[in-house]
């Protein structure tokens, strides 16, 4: 008994038998190309009428800002701010640092001195963010400022905003 295949099917198959191959010649596939930082420039000093609070963690009495005028995206990708933590004691930390959100990355540049200068980090490559309890201030700014849900923004004027905002309107509160 011959089994009888209905002509539109047999004209499916060979439509298909036609374009397969095509289909995976065009196969789009690059490599991924290896990430190169670009050239980095210390910023001014913070000024403190430049200074955007953020949000950190109710396991802390130190107030965190960024300095809004030192906020950029750069062609690498990298978000550079500078960072002041402030102690309820009257300490200050001043820190120019980047991040990497396809990464999950932070990097250390240079710390604040007193009279307003920098001093070039002697341990500066990219370390993993962590979300820890206390001292979460590069988890902070990773998950609900600069990079929600893993993505960059676009440019220091969407991250000012965050900043101001209390965070990035794509992130749920």
């Amino acid at each position: 008994m011959a089994v009888r295949l209905h002509p539109v099917w047999l004209l499916a198959a060979a439509c298909w038998l036609a374009v397969a191959p095509v289909a995976a010649e065009e196969d789009d596939y690059e490599p991924a190309r290896e990430w190169r930082e670009g050239e980095v420039q210390f910023p001014s000093y913070p000024a403190p009428e430049n200074l955007l609070s953020l949000y950190v963690s109710a396991a802390t009495a130190n107030k965190f800002f960024i300095d809004g005028a030192t906020l950029s995206v750069g062609a690498d990708g990298v978000i550079r701010y500078v960072l002041v933590v402030e102690t309820p004691q009257g300490g200050r930390n001043v820190t120019f640092e980047g991040m990497r959100c396809e990464a999950r990355a932070r990097r250390i540049y240079a710390s604040g001195r007193a009279d307003g200068s920098w001093s070039k980090a002697r341990k500066d490559e990219w370390v993993r963010i962590q979300d820890a309890y206390a001292n979460r201030q590069h988890a902070a700014l990773f998950l609900e400022y600069f990079c929600p849900f893993g993505n960059a923004v676009r440019n220091a004027a969407e991250a000012r905003d965050a900043l101001v905002r209390g965070g990035h309107p794509d992130v749920r509160r």
